[in-house]
């Protein structure tokens, strides 16, 4: 059965051979490689989530890490990203009184796909397979030895009960929000039993920390079914979900359908040429966009934790579970171009949010149990602006708009934080900034978090792009005074400008720069007091909106090309050891570039804008291979649930959204000699790289449907109805292409 398992579902693919295989036709999923980024080069890896695209239902491999030797029991969902399951399954067989809560095992042979699960717990001879649907999830565990059998349900914090047909129950995620849980066995199980004091007692249900209930199965060998739903709502949906889902015990049957689900899924877009590694890394990178948000929506219905109540979703399903600050950069864009009827539906979530809250403010980090307020700034307007230029309905603007303009100028814009505007907010409505400490200066403001601190400089130029944000859609919706208030606010990154050393210096309260100033290492932990995560180095680029301008401030392209050269080339200046003591999210480092943090991600395109788009062309494809590989530490920094990964499938297809809300993209290297982009309206854009290898990373010349073409950037509005982007790619510059001023990717209205 495991050889015809193994055989149907394809996840034999990226087992070691001792033979050179013969060819085979790959479908996309077929490409993934879960384990990618799965050993983290310092903060937190990737995990080989089991899920569907964009589901409740999401499953990993409960251990320490990736080396690590014992698994912690089966997962049964996991409510958050990076977050821990809320309940656990442990086959076991053995002497009664070595039955634990949670068992771990030694395990072996395991293989992962996005739709199917397989391991072989070594020392108890147990073999697991796990299939996944959207709200419920397939078991089948054989036992091979000839000892008791059983199987433990573990909740940490809740009720597990047995009602003599099936184990349901509860645990408390946080913030008043339970998930739930019914379970059904194939076999009917001979015993059933609480867990308490490491005692087996006959009863029905527990209610308490680390609930536990055991079904016994008899002494043999066997094969036992387990399938479950998991709801947000009750018991009864869970049962419901389940019903609804998976009506028999046909584990090939559900795995085939969530192989056709993802195929479905990543076919939106196709690419040929390139390598076998270039396809494994570019959708593994766009399998990983799909694990958030997540669709919360359960026969039209879905819980709150914004107000405690469930509501009907109106036929429209309700998303969460997106950490904003990483995934609109790239993540929202991708979506508007594959799935817009998706991503209408998520914005019209955050409207419905922010409703929900005691102050309508847009959310910034919506999760399963409300939303966490994390990070600075509130970058949704971006993804609002973004979708409505990109011809997005299906939400109303104007809702949006108060959203997103009361999260932005009625809440405090102090860093992890969902207070009201306090005595920061008014001097930065008054001057313009966010007013820095000097260094050992104590911190007097009640609002500011004392690890994440003020973050100055992140701050006001994070702010200065959201009011860009909120300009564009006041001119939209015909607000007139707020578009020429939040225009002319958008310029604020420029009272932090320093003219003489180029870099967004931090100033104090009296309108001097903070010194002395090291823009490598002065700020503290992450140097958190000016910046966020990443030094001054990384921030002195983070004018998204108006590159054109900070291109002015640098004194012209000749200079501004300059000081982004050197940010390749400039040392750590620091060992290793103390440059990362200090800035463990700042790895994946090219000189004080870092490739593993989302504030850079625009940054290697900004050579277009100042006419030397070669250069983009060479750093986008030598950062590519050098820090996204088909390995175990192939993802260089924190993902963030398809933050990072969604700038790898833009970056390999040849083109990348460095303004979301403009409705444009800088164009790059392609790696792939043909792409096809499904754009969800039935019309597709194709990229064409003629002569593209490794080798052929540059540009020669272009035409966009038909015409000449010598922009190294396009807008929306040129492929929303299909068209082809034709590249001549070959081994050495054509450094003329792109160069001209006029052709220079738009930036922000001109404002004196």
């Amino acid at each position: 059965m495991k050889t015809r398992i193994i055989r149907m579902l394809g996840i034999a693919l990226f087992a070691v051979a001792c033979s050179t295989p013969k060819t085979v036709q790959k479908d996309p999923v077929d490409y993934i490689n879960p384990y990618m980024g799965n050993i983290s080069h310092l903060l937190v890896p990737t995990y080989p989530t089991i899920h569907l695209p964009n589901s409740i239902l999401r499953v990993y491999p409960e251990r320490s890490d990736f080396t690590g030797d014992l698994l912690n029991g089966l997962p049964l969902i996991v409510t958050s990203h990076r977050g821990r399951s809320a309940f656990n399954l442990s086959p076991y067989q053995g002497e009664e009184q070595n039955i634990r809560p949670v068992i771990q095992y030694s395990y072996d042979q395991e293989e992962i796909t996005p739709y199917s699960y397989s391991v072989y717990l070594d020392d108890q001879k147990t073999h697991i397979w796990f299939a996944p649907s959207h709200q419920s999830a397939l078991y089948e565990i054989k036992f091979n030895t000839d000892k008791p059998a059983y199987l433990i349900l573990n909740s940490g914090a809740g009720e597990l009960k047995w009602n003599g047909k099936a184990v349901s129950g509860f645990q408390t995620i946080g913030n008043g929000t339970n998930v739930y849980i019914y379970l059904e066995t194939q076999v009917q199980p001979t015993g059933t039993f609480l867990l308490k004091d490491g005692k087996l007692i006959n009863s029905s249900g527990s209610e308490e920390k680390n609930a536990c209930i055991v079904l016994k199965f008899g002494n043999q060998d066997s094969l036992t079914r387990v399938r479950y739903g998991v709801s947000f709502l009750s018991e009864d949906q869970a049962r419901k979900n389940l019903e609804r889902e998976i009506k028999n015990y046909d584990i090939n049957s559900l795995a085939a359908e969530g192989r056709r689900i993802w195929n479905e899924a990543l076919g939106k877009i196709k690419v040929q040429g390139g390598s076998d590694n270039d396809k494994v890394v570019f959708y593994t990178s766009l399998y990983r966009t799909f694990e958030r948000p997540v669709c919360i929506s359960e026969d039209g219905s879905y819980y709150s934790a914004l107000d405690g109540k469930v509501h009907t979703d109106n036929g429209v399903p309700f998303f969460t579970d997106d950490w904003i600050w990483d995934t609109y950069r790239a993540a929202h864009p991708l979506r508007i171009l594959i799935e817009p009827e998706k991503e209408d539906h998520i914005l019209h979530s955050y409207i419905e949010m922010s409703g929900q809250m005691k102050s309508f403010w847009m959310p910034t980090f919506p999760e399963i149990t409300g939303d966490s307020r994390r990070m600075n700034s509130n970058h949704a307007v971006a993804s609002v602006l973004d979708a409505y230029v990109s011809g997005l309905r299906g939400f109303d603007i104007n809702k949006a708009y108060e959203a997103c303009k009361g999260a932005i100028t009625e809440k405090t814009l102090a860093p992890w934080s969902g207070a009201p505007a306090g005595e920061l907010d008014r001097f930065y409505t008054e001057h313009g900034y966010m007013p820095a400490l000097h260094e050992k200066e104590s911190e007097t403001v009640p609002e500011v978090n004392q690890f994440e601190k003020r973050q100055a400089v992140a701050v006001t130029l994070g702010t200065s792009y959201d009011e860009w944000c909120l300009a564009q859609i006041a001119k939209t919706i015909g607000k007139t005074d707020d578009y020429k208030l939040f225009l002319k606010r958008s310029y604020n990154y420029r009272n932090l400008f320093n003219p003489v050393t180029h870099f967004f210096h931090p100033k104090d309260s009296h309108g001097k720069f903070i010194q002395p100033f090291d823009y490598i290492f002065s700020g503290g932990k992450g140097a958190r007091d000016y910046y966020d995560e990443n030094n001054g180095w990384t921030y002195r680029w983070d004018v998204q909106h108006n590159i054109a301008d900070l291109v002015d401030l640098m004194g012209g392209r000749i200079d501004f090309i300059k000081n982004l050269d050197s940010l390749f080339s400039k040392p750590l200046g620091k060992s290793k050891f103390d440059f990362y003591f200090q800035f463990p999210d700042q790895t994946g480092n090219v000189g004080q570039f870092t490739m593993a943090n989302e504030p850079s991600l625009h940054i290697p395109y900004l050579y277009n804008y100042a006419g030397e788009p070669w250069k983009t062309q060479k750093r986008i494809r030598s950062l590519l291979n050098e820090w996204f590989r088909n390995d175990l530490m192939g993802v260089p920094g924190d993902e963030d649930g398809g933050g990072m990964s969604a700038f790898v499938v833009f970056s390999k297809m040849g083109f990348y959204p460095v303004t979301p809300g403009s409705g444009t993209f800088n164009i790059g290297s392609p790696a792939f000699e043909n792409t096809i982009i499904h754009l969800g309206n039935g019309k597709e854009f194709k990229i064409v790289a003629k002569n593209c290898s490794q080798q052929n990373k540059y540009i020669l010349s272009a035409k966009l449907n038909g015409k000449e073409w010598n922009k190294p950037w396009f807008s929306h509005d040129d492929i929303k109805d299909g068209g082809i982007l034709e590249l001549v790619m070959g081994d050495k510059a054509n450094k003329s292409w792109g160069s001209a001023p006029n052709d220079a990717p738009p930036s922000a209205e001109v404002i004196n």
